[in-house]
């Protein structure tokens, strides 16, 4: 059965927008989506959003303005999580393996150092377990 908490593409799409703009209107969606999408398609998709947990809305005059209800990082460790749990069997260590063995993946000094970092901390945790 499929986790209907789960964000579809489009929805993803949504998000990024809401995110970057931290309110706006179905037309402000429709016009940065700047695809063939109707507004009553932005519309249903905002008001799913919403019953998902993801917004609120407000409205201004005749408009629904919509804002996040969930920080971005929030979000986006748990997006995190179901991918790994899905195409890494749960491992976050494989996850990333798998990341960096590719020739394409590119970390900045700051990342790496950033990741040594939590790395440090996650063996230092484990060894007081």
């Amino acid at each position: 059965m499929a986790d209907t908490n789960q964000l579809s593409r489009r929805e993803r799409q949504i998000m990024d927008i809401v995110y970057t703009h931290r309110a706006v209107t179905a037309g402000d969606v429709l016009a940065a989506m700047g695809e063939g999408l109707s507004r009553t398609t932005v519309r249903t998709q905002l008001r799913i959003l919403e019953e998902k947990g993801y917004l609120r809305h407000e409205q201004v005059g005749r408009e629904y303005v919509y804002r996040p209800t969930k920080r971005r990082a929030a979000v986006g460790r748990s997006a995190m999580k179901r991918v790994v749990d899905t195409f890494f069997e749960g491992s976050l260590g494989q996850a990333v393996g798998n990341y960096l063995s590719d020739p394409k993946a590119t970390l900045t000094p700051d990342e790496i150092e950033r990741l040594s970092q939590l790395i440090e901390r996650a063996r230092t945790n484990g060894e007081t377990k």
